[in-house]
């Protein structure tokens, strides 16, 4: 009898344990698996997401590019670091949504949670130590909004820009910098934002759900994000490629919320197992959590 009961709690936490994922609130759902349309062979030209309701379209960018379709990024079909499942490379390559607003909420009191499965590679001439990968700038003035980056040295760093001043980087536009990846390797990389109105925490994470970096923020609601790009920082019409990214990208989840430290923890568990990353992660040995300014 114990053990027809203790069968059945399992079962029943497993099932809980599985209709919670994703947790609530998922915004945006980028799967290289998924939602990809293809010219020339490989090469991308739309990615649809694939979270519930109306899905989140990017496209190709040829406005500033002397080569039309030079920004398209490269499907490479079977990563096998990730157990077959496919990624994009972006070689200072971007696909833009083209909805101006639909993703200001993230940094004018909503908060967020975004996690990318991503491999950085050697990285190209830019803008020292801006390489994004993804983010939603808002093209002039004090450049506010969301952005995920790497170093010239192949640091992963999360930042958000609140636009009342412009500076980098300072107490309106902390970096929230790790170690560096060795190039080609697969991680997780995850940014949190608290929800408010007044100083918010913002928190990195690294292939584990323990913070490396955080920082605080005065969270503005006047803030004008801009369209989101994935490849680079924002809608860079006026130099596109100058400030992206040169790796692979195989997945980018957004919520509209923090998640919890249980929510993130989940996270954690479920994109390492779902991309092998338990077995292709190069560990190494982190130093404590710092504060940023």
């Amino acid at each position: 009898m114990m053990v027809r009961f203790f069968l059945a709690c399992l079962l029943s936490v497993q099932v809980c344990t599985a209709a919670a994922w994703p947790p609530p609130g998922l915004l945006l759902d980028l799967d290289a698996a998924k939602g990809l349309d293809l010219e020339s062979g490989n090469r991308v030209v739309k990615w649809t997401g694939s979270e519930p309701g109306q899905p989140f379209v990017f496209v190709k960018r040829d406005d500033g590019r002397s080569e039309p379709g030079s920004g398209r990024p490269t499907l490479r079909a079977k990563v096998p670091e990730l157990g077959g499942a496919p990624a994009l490379v972006f070689l200072q390559q971007e696909l833009v949504c083209m909805d101006e607003d639909a993703f200001d909420s993230l940094t004018t009191g909503r908060g967020h949670t975004w996690a990318a499965v991503v491999a950085v590679h050697d990285q190209r001439v830019g803008v020292v130590d801006v390489n994004s990968f993804f983010g939603n700038l808002r093209n002039g003035k004090n450049y506010e909004g969301l952005w995920g980056c790497f170093t010239d040295d192949q640091r992963p760093w999360y930042g958000v820009r609140n636009g009342l001043t412009f500076g980098r980087f300072d107490v309106n536009n902390p970096q929230l910098l790790a170690p560096a990846l060795a190039p080609g390797h697969f991680h997780l990389l995850i940014g949190r934002m608290s929800a408010g109105t007044g100083q918010v925490r913002l928190d990195f994470f690294v292939d584990s759900a323990t913070a490396l970096a955080t920082a605080s923020l005065a969270v503005s609601t006047t803030a004008n994000p801009s369209k989101l790009a994935i490849g680079q920082e924002r809608d860079a019409t006026q130099h596109p490629g100058h400030e992206s990214f040169d790796g692979e990208i195989a997945r980018l989840l957004i919520w509209q919320r923090p998640l919890s430290d249980d929510e993130l923890n989940q996270l954690v568990v479920t994109l390492r197992q779902l991309y092998h990353l338990d077995d292709a992660l190069k560990f190494q040995a982190f130093p404590p959590a710092q504060k940023s300014s």
